[in-house]
């Protein structure tokens, strides 16, 4: 069985490490997305006080998978979402695409975009490509979930 470079798409050898076309390292399970059929189910959600959170922009808060609790301040034009290290927001899982979304500010709004990504993006539980944010929308990229808050919805309901 041959193994396939995602870089160039070379063929390879079964037991290559690297292509012998551009030198890339050769993907193992480790290096490439698991997917799954719609949304990840996740463990249970863990509370979160929106309310005492004090910010200074725009912000994404996880409540479900790994460093529930954890902020990130969306203060960027744009923001990349995804399991490379460079990404703006870092998410470590392998359901999780390396480049899996995009946050954009457009006019004054925020916006995410999918990429791609082999799982997909949700938003309020609809699978999206691209769509305008709002304070409290739920985002889902793999087995995490996220809660986007708004300077001005602080404290609001929805």
């Amino acid at each position: 069985m041959k193994v396939i470079c995602l870089q160039c798409q070379t063929e390879n050898a079964a037991d290559s490490q690297f292509c012998s076309q551009c030198g890339a390292k050769l993907g193992s399970e480790m290096d490439s997305t698991i997917t799954f059929a719609g949304p990840i189910e996740v463990t249970e959600e863990e509370h979160i006080d929106f309310d005492g959170l004090s910010n200074e922009g725009p912000l994404l808060v996880v409540v479900k998978g790994i460093g529930v609790g954890q902020t990130f301040n969306i203060v960027e034009d744009v923001l990349v979402i995804g399991r490379d290290p460079k990404s703006d927001i870092f998410l470590d899982d392998i359901t999780v695409s390396r480049k899996h979304a995009v946050i954009n500010r457009e006019n004054g709004d925020l916006r995410i975009s999918d990429t791609g990504s082999l799982n997909g993006t949700y938003v309020n539980h609809e699978r999206v490509d691209k769509v305008k944010m709002v304070n409290r929308d739920e985002l889902q990229i793999g087995k995490f979930k996220m809660i986007f808050i708004d300077k001005q919805g602080v404290g609001g309901g929805a």
